[in-house]
């Protein structure tokens, strides 16, 4: 487990000038399937790297890039949620910076995924026609034009939570626009879950907190399991080929 540089490629591209992302490595003999893994609005703290290191134990070479490279959150959360919105900018030539250096990578087998959580899955269901092989969409914002955003997506896995007051009716309306085209999918809204419910440990600042267990911004240990192990199973069946 460890940070790598993947400032070169990204320079050339148009990305973050000095591209970071935390590495998390299987054990045992490789290569292994991978996973580009995008974080939440808070950044790449402790909590997304504990799901990157989870991800790991499963068997996948994930790689959790971190879009506030170039100043931390207070420099680039604005930038980057423009480019959330607007569906381009120097946001998705990071991603798909770490999903190139990926790929290129020896310990790979060449199958990547891409998963997010809160903001990060918002960017995940985005980059989902963006030549992954596997999408995986933790209660992430919907685009305005979800069809057109959506034409020619890989396969997804969405877990929503009832109680998030951020997103009310997000998971039927990402449910009906992947049937409509035609992208296999399965999506789960969990009824006592809220928001960021499969962090391991409440986030964001201190004095928030409160606030955002109000607004249904909290863990849940309860629906958390059944959320990871659908990711599990989607993961293995499109980048392990079960």
């Amino acid at each position: 487990m460890a940070t790598i540089d993947l400032s070169t490629p990204s320079q050339a591209a148009g990305g973050s000038s000095a591209l970071r992302g935390y590495l998390a490595e299987p054990k045992g003999e490789g290569p292994f399937p991978a996973v580009v893994m995008i974080h939440e609005a808070f950044g790449l703290d402790d909590v997304m790297r504990r799901n990157a290191d989870r991800l790991a134990t499963a068997g996948y070479l994930t790689l959790a890039v971190d879009l506030y490279s170039d100043g931390g959150p207070r420099h680039c959360l604005v930038a980057t949620m423009r480019a959330m919105l607007s569906g381009t900018g120097r946001a998705f030539t990071d991603i798909a910076t770490a999903k190139e250096w990926l790929r290129k990578d020896e310990r790979c087998t060449g199958k990547v995924g891409v998963i997010g959580f809160c903001m990060g899955g918002a960017f995940a269901l985005l980059s989902a026609n963006d030549g992954f092989d596997a999408a995986s969409v933790n209660y992430g914002q919907l685009p305005r034009d979800l069809h057109g955003a959506l034409e020619g997506a890989c396969p997804v896995v969405a877990n929503y939570g009832t109680k998030d007051r951020t997103l009310p009716g997000a998971a039927a309306k990402l449910e009906h626009a992947l049937s409509e085209l035609g992208i296999e999918h399965d999506v789960k809204e969990f009824p006592t879950a809220g928001h960021a419910f499969m962090n391991d440990a409440p986030v964001g600042p201190k004095p928030l907190r409160p606030l955002m267990r109000v607004m249904g911004i909290k863990p849940d240990p309860a629906a958390a399991p059944e959320a990871w192990h659908r990711i599990e199973e989607h993961f293995a069946k499109h980048l392990r080929g079960r």
